[in-house]
């Protein structure tokens, strides 16, 4: 992995789980990781019911846009994780693949959303102390 490493988010529509996932991990890590999100058949719009969860986070995700999923997104990517929604993506030796079982939040209100939200930081927040551990400060 390089100095900083690289996450690469997949999901179908690319409209709401592989949304939040890269905004906590944006959120939570902020530049100690390269973020990417994507999918092989984007969606119109980010989910709204997504959009209002996290700006109940305090954070912001109603610019994003669905992408589309490229073989050079996964190459260019130390971590590729799907979040269980049976999209797949190009396989490149020494990359690390994880599949996160999550519940889709297409078509549900904010409600069930917000379940679908915290389980995804607490798996975010577990991504980075793996791949990316806040520096010990000096002491003085």
């Amino acid at each position: 992995m390089a100095d900083k490493p690289s996450v690469l988010f997949v999901c179908v529509h690319n409209a709401g789980r592989s949304q939040m996932a890269a905004a906590w991990l944006t959120h939570l890590a902020g530049d100690r990781v390269e973020v990417r999100s994507a999918g092989s058949n984007p969606g119109d719009q980010v989910n709204p019911a997504a959009v209002e969860a996290m700006a109940e986070a305090g954070i912001d995700i109603s610019k994003e846009t669905p992408k589309i999923l490229t073989v050079d997104a996964v190459r260019e990517s130390d971590v590729c994780i799907t979040m269980g929604c049976g999209d797949t993506c190009p396989v490149f030796p020494g990359k690390r693949y994880l599949d996160w079982k999550l519940e889709d939040p297409a078509g549900q209100g904010v409600e069930a959303v917000r379940p679908i939200r915290d389980e995804i930081k607490t798996l975010v927040e577990g991504l980075i102390a793996e791949i990316a551990p806040a520096k010990p400060e000096a002491s003085a």
